[in-house]
């Protein structure tokens, strides 16, 4: 199975398109966790991210196709940081089946890109994710040795193409030959996706990321990309809706995943879960801010939830 055909199916089992994002802050998670647990001790901080995007992983599997993991919230607490994301990851693929996507943005040329590839996508990776977040700003050639490793362990790569950040504009917008830079990357991309694209399917290996913020260039680049999946960060913290993000789906509601982090995981902290459940019933917070969440995305786009397996 592609992980096209991977993402497919479970976006389909689940009928949303609703990914959620691990992005642990230390002090931002319920006292219920990390009382008594001192933040300079990286080891007792691992094991606090262990216990929390654990117990948030229960709540969400039921309900959603993909979980993405910041590797950043990781990285900084060293090794043992990174050894809690390695049983994160362990435990998804293990006890739930869900999607994986390691959010690294990893890049870099030659030998070096194939090493990044092979580090968390390849044969002997100790990750195991399903997809890779990639920058395409050292060029074509950088690309490609994520592109093979991708295809030869049916995993996804999804490169960055319109950033949700306001700052992505500095150099994204910028117009070169009466053409975005962005939307000649895209239009690599769809070389890339349709390359990968197995005769069945409509949708390649190759993703892009396109940020909930930008509607109208969401619009025009799903235009550009007919065949790429996209992998929309933006929604809800940062301003993006329902609504937003429409035009990142095909006619059968496929095509996308919308990603929401902080306000799924951290929900008990905004209103009105911080009324409702405030931090001592967290998890009916996350719970709920997801279960809003699809349902706002199958008010938008009806054909999802009556799509056939």
């Amino acid at each position: 199975m592609t992980f096209s055909e991977l993402l497919t199916s479970t976006i389909c089992n689940k009928k949303t398109p609703v990914m959620v994002g691990l992005d642990p802050r230390f002090d931002w998670i319920p006292q219920t966790i990390c009382r008594n647990t001192d933040p300079k001790n990286i080891e007792q901080v691992a094991e606090v991210f262990k216990e929390f995007c654990r117990e948030i992983i229960d709540i969400v599997a039921p309900l959603v196709p993909v979980i993405k993991i910041q590797s950043a919230f990781f990285e900084q607490y060293g090794v043992p940081g990174m050894s809690a994301l390695r049983w994160i990851i362990d435990y998804i693929r293990n006890k739930k089946n869900l999607v994986i996507i390691f959010d690294g943005k990893r890049n870099d040329i030659g030998s070096t890109a194939e090493a990044y590839a092979a580090g968390i996508l390849g044969q002997y990776s100790s990750w195991g994710a399903d997809a890779l977040t990639v920058s395409p700003y050292l060029g074509d050639d950088s690309l490609e040795p994520f592109v093979k490793t991708a295809v030869e362990r049916n995993a996804g790569i999804f490169v960055l193409v319109k950033t949700s950040n306001p700052g992505g504009t500095m150099l994204q917008d910028l117009t070169v030959d009466g053409k975005t830079i962005y939307r000649r990357v895209a239009e690599y991309i769809q070389q890339l996706s349709l390359s990968t694209c197995r005769e069945s399917e409509r949708y390649g290996n190759v993703g892009a990321v396109v940020g909930a913020t930008w509607s109208a260039q969401l619009a025009e680049l799903r235009n550009i990309m007919p065949n790429t999946w996209f992998l929309v960060p933006g929604f809800g913290s940062q301003g993006g809706s329902a609504k937003d993000v429409a035009p990142a789906f095909d006619e059968n509601g496929l095509g996308a995943i919308i990603n929401n982090s902080r306000g799924i995981i951290f929900a008990y902290r905004r209103e009105p879960f911080q009324k409702t459940f405030g931090e001592t019933k967290w998890q009916q917070a996350v719970e709920t801010a997801t279960i809003q969440m699809i349902e706002q995305l199958r008010a938008e786009i009806p054909q999802i939830v009556h799509r056939e397996k």
